[in-house]
């Protein structure tokens, strides 16, 4: 069996091709949010967050004999756990990585950190629309307050996110919920609503609607302010599903002929 660690646009395919393969696939999300895993009867599916040593208890439980990691780009923490509980169980830990969706050359300001991003944000003097969640809010927070800036965040529509917002102080009209991936529509409407110059954004890729933040930026005459992905694994790391699936192939036997 293989550990798909998923929770991203891409898990149900990952999961079809790698069951139709001839693997039997354990899809393990961190929440249980609604979320298509695929409907191939090689597919199951568990819940709940993991550290490295619930890793490696279920690792040893199910008799996983690979790590398929295909958790979102920015997910640094559950990356390292994954890929040091498959070295702790002495089994093979691959990594899919989703393409970038800004090309390179392209007119924005890259910021190596949550920090960085609201420091360069928020010395421009415009009005800054954040679209990166409400985990790393505290930075933008804080800058908004000592700049006199207007900061408009967009995050999950759940309690904790909002309960970020409201504890980093950010007024409740400049709070904005929902869950992505918002289209050229959505984006410019903010934009204009709030006069936003300055968009802050991670390269999550397409499925994550980077392309049209990027679009209503460059429409309207936003700076796009991007935070840096965390460095992937030099080994076993793909942004291209068959790749993979080949040199999984190499390593791991698939557990029935395929079909």
């Amino acid at each position: 069996m293989i550990l798909l660690l998923g929770g991203t646009a891409e898990t149900a395919s990952l999961a079809t091709m790698l069951a139709e393969a001839g693997y039997g696939i354990l899809v393990s999300t961190a929440t249980d949010t609604a979320l298509d895993t695929g409907s191939h009867p090689r597919i199951e599916r568990r819940t709940g967050p993991l550290d490295e040593r619930g890793l490696v208890e279920l690792i040893s439980r199910h008799g996983i004999r690979a790590v398929v990691d295909a958790t979102h780009p920015y997910a640094k923490a559950a990356r390292t756990n994954a890929e040091k509980a498959a070295k702790v169980s002495r089994i093979p830990y691959f990594t899919y990585v989703r393409p970038r969706a800004i090309p390179p050359g392209e007119d924005v300001l890259t910021a190596r950190d949550h920090a960085e991003a609201a420091t360069l944000a928020f010395s421009l003097g415009r009005p800054v629309f954040l679209t990166t969640g409400s985990r790393n809010i505290s930075p933008y927070a804080a800058a908004a307050w000592q700049t006199g800036v207007t900061l408009v965040a967009r995050v999950l529509n759940t309690r904790e996110s909002l309960q970020a917002c409201r504890t980093a102080g950010i007024p409740e009209e400049n709070i904005i919920l929902g869950r992505g991936p918002f289209s050229l529509e959505q984006n410019t409407k903010i934009i204009e609503k709030f006069g936003i110059g300055v968009v802050v954004t991670k390269d999550s890729g397409t499925p994550g609607g980077v392309d049209a933040k990027l679009e209503a930026a460059r429409r309207e005459g936003c700076v796009l302010v991007v935070v840096s992905r965390p460095e992937a694994p030099d080994k076993d790391a793909f942004s291209d599903r068959e790749t993979l699936l080949d040199a999984l192939r190499v390593r791991v036997a698939p557990d029935t002929i395929s079909t």
